[in-house]
């Protein structure tokens, strides 16, 4: 019976330490997740400045803006643009198992005026996109726009 109680306690014991990798593990990914937010969205808006340069587009993202999170919203970032009272929504779509970023440019009143694709790649699945699957994308980004903006900063 001894040895019995002993194995067990020994299998138990092994579970738990398994367990107790996994946690830390997810744990730490979800710090960095959170403290490298403000950098994440830094490199994305140059990269953005960098696709509409090459576009020989004037417009520019100038800095992160933070939304209210009252409710659920879409995935991605938010930023004010020069000379501008438009904001721009920068998210991603999942297309083909390949992660397509576009950029939607959001008037002060809250709707949508322009959604555009942010890469090479981004233009051909833009294309192939139907408009229903365009419009979805138009009424959840209008949706989550009616919650608010913070004060400047990171997200």
């Amino acid at each position: 019976m001894k040895d019995f109680i002993k194995r067990y306690f020994i299998k138990i014991k092994d579970k738990a330490i398994l367990a107790a990798w996994i946690t830390g593990i997810i744990l730490l990914i979800s710090m960095l997740w959170i403290f490298t937010q403000g950098v994440q969205a830094s490199y994305l808006m140059r990269s953005v400045n960098k696709v509409f340069a090459s576009n020989d587009d004037t417009r520019r993202a100038m800095a992160p803006i933070q939304q209210k999170s009252d409710s659920a919203n879409m995935i991605g970032y938010w930023y004010s643009m020069i000379n501008s009272t438009d904001k721009l929504f920068v998210f991603t779509v999942f297309n083909d198992g390949i992660l397509v970023p576009l950029g939607a440019v959001v008037s002060e009143k809250g709707k949508v005026d322009e959604i555009m694709p942010l890469s090479e790649h981004a233009v051909y699945v833009f294309k192939a996109l139907s408009e229903i699957v365009i419009q979805m994308y138009t009424n959840r980004i209008e949706a989550s726009v009616s919650g608010g903006f913070e004060t400047e900063g990171r997200r």
